[in-house]
């Protein structure tokens, strides 16, 4: 099952380690030996298996035969998994860290099996009872993360009039489960200046009331950044509160490295600060926000890819379109069921101009500043295409040099754009999540054959790419577990399989959470395998998800999660007592 996303985990501990053949003989205690047990390096084409996996401080000394290790590391500390399988550890190719840690401040307002919430009246009454249970006065604001109107009964949003209903006095904004949309009550609306008089901005739309210019409470797109901004604003002063929590909730899910996918200065300046502090216990990745490109490249203290104590910004996040299951993504083809604020041919909308765009992909590649840009719907990769092409030609730059900029989602991208992507050295991150959460939804508004290519890992494949595959969280739950059973079975809610020809095999599932998603982010020559030399960030899982019912694998269990020989994450004790000791 998918697991809770505002769950919190002690870790206790133990040590790990991995590789291909020898650093140093040493005698020293501290070198770990792991055995018997799947070890899986993730450093071949096809699936592969190693017998031992040294490790001595943090980092893989040895990877190979069992015997050759006792031989050469004597009086080494000796892990017995007892059938347990070992992985590197996992890499989140894409989610919003910041976003998790802020929930853990908001109504959760997710329907299941995510959450509990499966109809408007029920969301309003989660609303309302969170402003008795947590003492909020009047005249404060209210948050609430993860409604999908999808999966509510009415089938619709809720509107400014039903949320001042319950909470009159207090300022609400609620965020959809795509972040690409929320609803705020008629003080928020008031707060933030929107009001029948307000224009649509550009990229963004302003729900109406019928035969009204009078706000309904939806704001789309560019039209909720002011809420959004101001919720952060709020919500920042909680996050050193929240940020042990929050590592501690990834680490529980095996990742070793955690990616906030679009950071502003303060919250940069933040995450700088506590890693500083010493108060990381994994790697964090951030992609810094396209407003602010320039001004970041003009910053002499601001060094992208390089870590600082355990952080990093990577490069720079671009919003390209919205969600398909908000109907916002932009397709060059149209939605098939009614568009709100759309009368006909409604293909859903860009973020920015294709000369913005251009813009920003020429002054980013001009910096050998990494790019990784949201598109989810075919017309907006177009546009990627374009500005790729445009910023190349421009600055006399050949096209496939490896710059390695991601397009994030790729959802709905087309057969011929992945052959561009494979020609101009373009690399995908895809979310099959959205094959069980929204899969019937997409084949309803968008059609089977549009539906079924979704996220098409197969295909990606066969053609070499390095794709990655992610959670999006908050809008997924942080669980790469489940995020690998999405990746192979495809099924959705109703138990339907979207698109059997691209149902991936294990091994390239795990590919997008290991050593793919290591190399999207510069750093496949000391993560995501298990090789010598390689840091000692490893998982051990309590199955092994290329031999297990593709079916079953949603059940597997971290272990342990273990990063730079140091354990991280482990099960409860009594857990422990079936498991690796």
């Amino acid at each position: 099952m998918v697991k809770n996303i505002v769950s919190s985990i002690l870790a206790l501990g133990m040590l790990v380690g991995c590789t291909s053949n020898t650093v140093s003989e040493t005698k020293s205690p501290l070198v770990q030996i792991y055995h018997n047990g799947h070890i899986i390096p993730m450093t071949t084409a096809e699936p592969s298996e190693v017998e031992a996996v040294v490790e001595s401080k943090g980092n893989i000394v040895y990877v190979g035969n069992l015997a050759q290790a006792k031989s050469k590391f004597a009086n080494a500390n000796y892990i017995d998994l007892k059938g347990k399988t070992l992985l590197p550890g996992f890499i989140d190719p894409h989610s919003h860290f910041g976003m998790v840690s802020n929930t853990m401040g908001q109504v959760d307002l997710n329907s299941p099996p995510v959450g509990e919430v499966s109809s408007i009246d029920e969301l309003l009454a989660k609303l309302k009872a969170y402003k008795t249970e947590h003492n909020i006065k009047d005249g404060e604001w209210i948050y609430g993360w993860g409604y999908d109107e999808s999966q509510l009964q009415e089938k619709r949003h809720p509107t400014k009039m039903e949320l001042d209903k319950v909470l009159p006095n207090n300022l609400v904004y609620i965020q959809h489960t795509s972040g690409h949309m929320g609803v705020a009550n008629s003080r928020a609306l008031e707060a933030m200046n929107v009001s029948a008089k307000t224009q649509n901005p550009e990229g963004g739309m302003i729900g109406r009331l019928p035969n009204s210019n009078e706000p309904n409470g939806l704001v789309q797109e560019t039209a909720m950044y002011p809420f959004v901004g101001h919720m952060l604003q709020v919500l920042n002063d909680k996050q050193a509160e929240f940020l042990e929590q929050t590592q501690d909730y990834y680490a529980q899910n095996g990742f070793t490295t955690a990616q906030d996918g679009m950071t502003d200065r303060e919250a940069i300046r933040f995450f700088q600060s506590q890693a500083d502090q010493g108060k990381l216990k994994i790697d964090l990745v951030s992609l810094a926000g396209f407003s602010e490109l320039e001004s970041n490249l003009q910053d002499k203290e601001l060094h992208f890819k390089d870590y600082k104590n355990g952080f990093k910004v990577q490069g720079t996040k671009i919003i390209a379109d919205g969600s398909p299951q908000g109907k916002t993504a932009y397709f060059t083809e149209p939605y098939l069921t009614q568009v709100e604020g759309c009368a006909s041919d409604c293909k859903g909308l860009p973020s920015l101009s294709q000369e913005a765009l251009n813009k920003l992909f020429k002054t980013a590649y001009a910096a050998d500043n990494q790019l990784f840009i949201h598109a989810n719907g075919d017309a907006s990769i177009d546009m990627i295409i374009k500005a790729h092409e445009y910023a190349a030609k421009a600055l006399n730059q050949p096209l496939d040099k490896d710059r390695r900029t991601i397009v994030v989602h790729s959802q709905f991208v087309r057969p011929d754009q992945l052959e561009t992507y494979k020609k101009y050295n373009i690399q995908p991150s895809f979310f099959t999540n959205h094959a069980y959460f929204w899969g019937d939804v997409h084949v309803e508004n968008l059609g089977k054959k549009r539906a079924e290519f979704l996220s098409p890992i197969v295909s990606a494949d066969e053609l070499g790419l390095k794709y990655t595959n992610h959670s999006d969280a908050t809008v997924t739950p942080i669980d790469p577990i489940f995020t690998l059973w999405t990746a192979v079975n495809r099924v959705s809610r109703s138990g339907k399989v979207i698109g059997a020809a691209q149902q991936a095999s294990p091994y390239q599932a795990l590919k997008s959470i290991t050593s793919y998603a290591a190399y999207q982010m510069f750093e496949e020559d000391s993560k995501g395998t298990l090789e010598v030399g390689k840091r000692a960030d490893l998982v051990i899982l309590d199955n092994n998800p290329l031999t297990i019912d593709p079916m079953k694998i949603r059940d597997i269990k971290v272990v342990q999660t273990i990063k730079d020989g140091k354990l991280i994450y482990s099960q409860s004790d009594e857990d422990n007592d079936k498991s690796v000791k």
